[in-house]
């Protein structure tokens, strides 16, 4: 990684952790009750390998119930880290620490997940020229975090969600009868919205190409027909102004062969869609002797 993405507002970013610890403390951690309120530290161990994402949300935890703590990490965001690896240590209230502990986990595991199957798509296409996007099928209420994680391994973000893009998919082209009444509709009515048209024949890439659009997506295409897009795209009098985006039938078994057929960039919403949570653990005391 070349530095950390950009994380989402920090007022988004409390917003999330203030429903995370709300869902898991409520009126009060009863079990945190017990203890002595001491200062106290603690360590977080990376328990399998990953790409790490999701500091930001781990600290406004931590933060939110003791704005004291110090949080000292060994890692940046976008780093790929090894099993057995202590990844940061705390210095805090001991009740905090705890009650803060699994809120913060649950944040990291999952943004570090999709960080990091990210990493292994960028990784597939590398040389390529082909960039990875993600899609609008996350986490309800973590779609800014999750696709932050995207960026963090290495990906790309495909439009945020429905307002910020103009994006024409079968049934709206359906509804005007063709690829370029639809396009003249929406360039009429959103001009200063970047425009995705969906299209299922080279007769209807042609009318997107002719007509004009910021980025076309040519979907569950075979290899064939994909190799003549890429073709028709790149030949005049388009000369691949109009980038092409592959969906659809694509995992790490057909990946690099798309990209390799001259493609622009895949969407893939197994990024987002399919988290497999990283195993993290935070353990207080400080971390053992290397």
């Amino acid at each position: 990684m070349s530095g950390a993405p950009t994380p989402p507002p920090t007022a988004l970013i409390e917003a999330n952790v203030a429903a995370a610890l709300a869902e898991d403390i409520g009126p009060g951690d009863a079990t945190a009750a017990l203890l002595d309120d001491a200062d106290d530290c603690a360590h977080l161990l990376c328990k399998e390998d990953c790409v790490v994402a999701g500091r930001p949300w781990f600290d406004a935890c931590h933060r939110a119930l003791d704005p004291g703590v110090r949080i000292d990490w060994r890692c940046d965001e976008g780093d790929r880290i090894a099993k057995g690896t202590v990844i940061a240590t705390l210095h805090g209230r001991s009740r905090a620490l705890v009650s803060a502990e699994r809120a913060s986990l649950n944040f990291l595991q999952t943004l570090s997940g999709t960080a990091t199957v990210t990493a292994r798509y960028a990784d597939a296409v590398r040389g390529t020229g082909t960039v990875i996007l993600d899609t609008r099928k996350t986490l309800p209420g973590l779609r800014q975090a999750q696709k932050y994680a995207v960026r963090a391994g290495g990906g790309h973000n495909h439009r945020m969600a429905l307002f910020d893009a103009v994006m024409l998919k079968e049934n709206h082209i359906r509804a005007f009868g063709s690829v370029a009444a639809a396009i003249e509709r929406a360039r009429c009515l959103h001009p200063e919205l970047p425009l995705i048209v969906e299209v299922e024949t080279l007769a209807q890439l042609r009318d997107a190409l002719d007509t004009g659009c910021t980025r076309i997506l040519i979907d569950d295409f075979d290899a064939a027909t994909r190799r003549e897009a890429v073709r028709i795209a790149r030949d005049a009098p388009h000369h691949g102004r109009i980038p092409l985006e592959v969906s659809g039938g694509v995992d790490m078994a057909t990946l690099r062969g798309i990209a390799e057929d001259g493609v622009d960039c895949i969407s893939i919403g197994a990024l987002t869609k399919h988290v497999h949570a990283i195993d993290f653990s935070l353990k207080l005391g400080p971390p053992p002797a290397s």
